[in-house]
């Protein structure tokens, strides 16, 4: 009798606890390292595995990897006046509903939503701001993912998977390696709608860089370590040109129709780029974001803002701001720090939007929602 009665105990603590685990609201999930170590303890090789592979393919795949993470988790929309998901709607998948942010509360963060494939391209991945996300990027998790269900079916996330495939392209280009927190569930949401706004922009200056990223509890120096990995893939020339050929034109700068090289960039800097990309450039012509070592994650980037070789409006303002200018010298200095700091930022941005119980389901494929 009491054996029994232990035993009814035991099973209405996991209840409750599943129970408590379903009612945690986007965002406050309970991650660790260690979350798939009974149900899949190889995930980890595995990804690593086929990483490794696609790395060798090609090395478009580090940057294209990591650019993808920080898009998928980036774009949040967290309305904390909407109630939890109603009873009896867990699996609901909206992709372009207007009532989808009101029905779920908070869709996107890192839940893989920017995976999601649409047949009438209204997905978050369709979204202007994402149009040019490499595909190698989306390559690298939908192969991950095929090779995981072969060890364990339905078990790991497609936003794990990513998360775990960011970190290894960091490692496998002579960048830090960090622990991933694991354990989220793959978002229910996927809305082209959702990215205005949200992510930023090459234009920005730092203190609107600052602000955005605060709505994810993230600080200026983590938008400068973040920033950091600007020190490996490519830009496209449209992204940039108004800096070389628009800087002080009208409604383009001071407004006096000049037609002048933004003064922040090197001289020498400039004119390799003029170089590269002529006034009327195509738009799939792309150069390097670090011209000094591109195909390593170190701390070159911040020697480049030191000297005036941000590409972007965006990265030489982080040298200009006085807020910023702090860690970018430090940075530059110590490479150790800016891993250290990365890997911290890394681990930050990864808890953002993080789905649990009824807001979230482990995808078969990853760029569909389960039926």
């Amino acid at each position: 009798m009491e054996k029994r009665r232990r035993c009814g105990n035991s099973l209405a603590v996991v209840a409750l606890v599943a129970l408590v685990a379903a009612m945690l609201p986007p965002g406050e999930a309970k991650l660790s390292p260690d979350h798939y170590r009974s149900t899949c303890p190889d995930v980890e090789a595995i990804v690593r595995a086929l990483v490794a592979k696609k790395v060798k393919e090609t090395f478009v795949t580090v940057p294209a990897t990591l650019r993808l993470f920080f898009h998928d988790c980036f774009v949040e929309v967290f309305r904390p006046d909407v109630p939890d998901v109603p009873a009896g709607r867990s699996g609901t998948h909206l992709v372009v509903s207007d009532e989808a942010d009101a029905e779920f509360g908070s869709a996107n963060g890192c839940d893989a939503s920017v995976i999601i494939a649409s047949r009438d391209n209204d997905a978050e991945k369709d979204a202007p701001d994402n149009v040019s996300l490499a595909g190698d990027g989306f390559d690298t998790v939908v192969r991950a993912k095929a090779e995981v269900e072969k060890e364990c079916p339905g078990v790991v996330s497609c936003a794990d998977i990513l998360a775990i495939a960011a970190r290894d392209v960091v490692a496998m280009s002579s960048g830090p390696h960090w622990a991933v927190e694991l354990g989220r569930l793959d978002g229910l949401v996927s809305k082209a709608g959702s990215v205005a706004g949200r992510l930023p922009g090459p234009d920005m200056r730092a203190a609107d860089l600052a602000t955005l990223f605060a709505r994810h509890n993230l600080t200026t120096l983590d938008v400068v370590a973040l920033s950091g990995a600007h020190t490996v893939g490519f830009a496209h020339c449209t992204r940039f040109t108004g800096r070389l050929y628009r800087h002080g034109a009208v409604g383009d700068g001071d407004g006096d129709g000049a037609r002048t090289v933004d003064p922040s960039y090197d001289p020498a800097y400039a004119q390799q780029l003029m170089e590269a990309c002529p006034p009327d450039v195509g738009e799939t012509i792309a150069v390097d974001m670090d011209p000094v070592t591109p195909t390593a994650f170190d701390n070159a980037y911040y020697g480049n803002l030191a000297r005036g070789m941000g590409l972007f409006t965006s990265d030489q303002a982080l040298y200009s701001d006085g807020e910023s200018r702090t860690a970018v010298r430090d940075f530059a200095e110590n490479q150790t720090r800016f891993f250290e700091a990365f890997k911290d930022a890394m681990v930050k941005l990864g808890r953002v939007g993080v789905k649990t119980g009824r807001h979230g389901e482990i995808r078969r494929d990853c760029t569909a929602f389960n039926k």
